[in-house]
């Protein structure tokens, strides 16, 4: 019920329970840095409540890695991990982790190569050494590359079909261009059907390294068990990564495209200036995202767009980072005879946020909010928590960060948040729409 209150009416009332809700659970986490005797690192938060281990891990290496003509490989490649390993084939695999009531998935993210673990704490020693098959013996049988390639060529021929992923795929060709991450990440369906065996194993080779890990665990082990299973579990692989250098890229502004297409409803992105993660004014940049898109239902967006005029149901804005790039991305869908209004409001917000910036109670019911909806969407579950511990390896956040961020946001300031706004927004934005051509 409070997460409903929070997202459908954000008032100052609500804003100070999110805090309260956030200092209690972030004060309850104990984190604990382990090394295995090969040194395999890995954060972990002890909890003895339930007899569960969740564990998280990312390798460097996602989507970006495909090279130009087979692009798919690593999302193939992701659906491949866990359809057999060692002396099990798919079937025999699936059902012992099924019988033991063991989870293990793998993702292919952007920049990174992402999977999980659960597992009750009595089968912890099986369920890590099927997760050790999984990363170290892969199998790669031709029925399960065939029955995965088939699984995601369907996806691809759908997405073709679907307005709303083609004008993805538009706005990222116009942004990035020949860059690494124009690329279609599922590939496309000539792309996808030349990848080969060999390709897959190459991949794998080029990914998984124990140099390149990050881990987080949470549940109910302790550090000293945790190590030894680490090192049996990842110990084995390579040491070092083999990937190919991903240039750094800012996106590219000021472009205007039209997809004419004959569909009832109009899709619209705007892409704006960013700010990476690590810079000093991340949270003065989030705090404004949050006013003027962010926060969904409080927003000055969804106020103006959704609330005043009825032109969306939904219309939001976010902060995009990856490890080469960054930018400002806004969005909806509306109906095709209202793009060109819904267009010209959501510019004007932009405009206007650019020119006058944020009011400071503004600010502070922002920030109250932006503090506690961390931990409500973060850190209420061991999974989400073991997810977390990776975040803070990855992104440099360091093992304090849950305890610092809310000291982080209270020292932004109107004079940070306001100045961030005139930097990031006063520049014509790349305008991407999908619809029919205005007449």
């Amino acid at each position: 019920m409070l997460r409903f209150i929070i997202q459908k009416h954000l008032t100052l009332i609500a804003a100070f329970m999110v805090s309260f809700v956030f200092s209690t659970i972030a004060n309850a986490i104990d984190i604990q840095e382990v090394k295995s005797e090969g040194g395999i690192d890995a954060l972990l938060v002890e909890d003895y409540t339930l007899p569960i281990i969740a564990l998280s891990f990312s390798f460097e290496g996602g989507v970006s890695q495909d090279i130009a003509g087979k692009e798919g490989t690593v999302r193939l490649l992701s659906a491949l991990m866990d359809e057999g390993a060692g002396e099990l084939d798919s079937s025999t695999y699936r059902a012992k982790l099924e019988e033991l009531g063991i989870s293990v998935g793998f993702s292919a993210g952007g920049d990174r190569f992402g999977g999980s673990l659960r597992t009750i704490r009595e089968d912890k020693e099986t369920a890590f050494e099927m997760l050790r098959l999984a990363l170290n013996e892969p199998r790669f049988d031709g029925d399960a590359i065939e029955r995965m390639r088939d699984a995601i060529r369907t996806s691809i021929i759908r997405a073709e079909a679907d307005p709303s992923a083609i004008a993805r795929v538009k706005l990222r060709e116009t942004i990035f261009a020949d860059h690494p991450y124009s690329r279609p990440t599922q590939g496309t369906e000539e792309s996808i059907n030349a990848i080969t065996r060999d390709d897959i194993v190459a991949m794998h080779r080029k990914i998984f390294a124990s140099g390149s890990v990050k881990i987080g665990v949470v549940g109910a082990i302790s550090a000293e068990e945790l190590a030894g299973l680490l090192e049996m579990t990842f110990g084995t692989l390579p040491k070092e990564a083999n990937l190919q250098e991903i240039p750094e890229i800012k996106p590219k502004l000021g472009v205007v495209e039209q997809i004419d297409m004959a569909v009832p409803n109009a899709s619209i992105s705007l892409v704006y200036k960013g700010l990476s993660r690590d810079h000093p004014d991340f949270f003065a940049a989030h705090l404004m995202n949050h006013i003027l898109g962010g926060g969904t239902f409080s927003s000055r967006l969804y106020r103006e767009v959704r609330e005043k005029r009825g032109l969306a149901y939904g219309v939001s804005s976010s902060i995009s980072t990856r490890e080469q790039t960054n930018f400002l991305i806004a969005g909806t869908s509306t109906r095709a005879e209202n793009k060109d209004e819904a267009l010209r409001i959501i510019k004007q917000e932009f405009e206007r946020m650019a020119k006058e910036g944020v009011t400071q109670e503004e600010l502070d019911v922002a920030k109250k909010y932006v503090a506690g909806a961390y931990a409500i969407n973060n850190l209420d579950t061991s999974g989400k928590i073991a997810r977390v511990l990776v975040a803070l390896q990855t992104e440099n956040l360091g093992i304090d960060y849950i305890d610092s961020r809310i000291q982080q946001i209270e020292a932004v300031t109107l004079e940070d948040v306001n100045r961030v706004a005139r930097e990031l927004l006063s520049v014509e934005p790349t305008v991407v729409t999908l619809g029919p051509a205005t007449q």
